[in-house]
């Protein structure tokens, strides 16, 4: 389900994902096809974690990341989750055929 809301979703980012809902911060987005695949990518992920796994899972890899890279923006976008839904983000057909777990791919 697509939700708008722009006080859920953080500064600085036009969506998240928190089974099943997707937050957008801008009605028009709903509109985004790259987007709404990239955070169904998201919401696969979860599903297949269990969701609650998925966010400990997350958050842990973040903080990892951001020792590593010492900078916000570099810690998201190189934890395996975002690594995966933005590389294959434009494949609208993605989720079709992409395998369990495949964010592995991306650690």
């Amino acid at each position: 389900m697509i939700l708008v809301s722009k006080y859920i979703v953080p500064k600085g980012y036009v969506g998240v994902t928190i089974f099943p809902f997707v937050f957008l911060k801008y009605k028009a987005l709903k509109e985004d096809a790259v987007l709404l695949n990239h955070e169904r990518i998201h919401l696969q992920q979860q599903i297949e974690l269990l969701i609650i796994p998925f966010f400990v899972i997350y958050g842990f890899e973040f903080l990892i990341r951001l020792l590593q890279y010492k900078r916000w923006s570099l810690a998201y976008r190189n934890i395996s989750f975002e690594r995966e839904a933005y590389f294959q983000e434009a494949q609208l057909d993605y989720l079709k055929y992409r395998r369990l777990y495949s964010f592995l791919k991306y650690l």
